[in-house]
């Protein structure tokens, strides 16, 4: 389902049609969104790693409009569309925003005031201390990296890092 706001919803002026928007939207992530943070191998960063977060909400083209909402209430980010080649009728849109400065002074903020209900906000808690740390550096440090990484381990119900119990991240943690 689509909810439809008038175009003064995204304006500070009208407070309760923004008040329903942020409820609206909290209630779509708590179903429909990601918190997600990645560790990817990356030849031009210095230790060969990268660690990559993004929230992230995925939508059949049919509810486009709700993605578009969000992008406009947030006022960053990108939507992506994965064509689909399957045995679906409809492409896949992805609403992504990975900036981690827009992470940091925008989507933590919101849902640090809008508290998600289910287990994203455990998800959400983890995520918002990697992005902390990612803004004050502390992931271009061994110890920052690897305390990260042991985080990205407790989110989405995920198995253990392979980053961590990878040959290569052993053997340059003997150095």
């Amino acid at each position: 389902m689509v909810v439809y706001y008038s175009k003064n919803a995204l304006d500070a002026g009208n407070q309760q049609e923004r008040s329903k928007i942020k409820g609206w939207i909290t209630g779509f992530v708590d179903g429909e969104g990601c918190f997600s943070v990645s560790i990817i191998k990356n030849s031009t960063t210095k230790s060969g790693w990268q660690i990559f977060p993004e929230f992230v909400i995925t939508q059949g083209e049919k509810s486009l409009k709700a993605l578009q909402i969000i992008k406009n209430y947030f006022k960053c980010g990108n939507i992506f569309i994965n064509n689909r080649y399957d045995n679906h009728n409809e492409n896949l849109y992805r609403f992504c925003i990975r900036s981690i400065h827009d992470l940091q002074e925008k989507v933590v903020p919101f849902f640090q005031e809008n508290k998600l209900i289910t287990f994203k906000k455990r998800d959400f808690k983890l995520f918002s201390e990697i992005i902390g740390m990612m803004s004050n550096k502390k992931h271009l440090k061994k110890k920052g990296f690897l305390e990260i990484a042991r985080k990205i381990e407790k989110m989405n119900r995920r198995k253990p890092s392979r980053f961590l119990k990878s040959s290569e991240t052993i053997r340059r943690n003997r150095r």
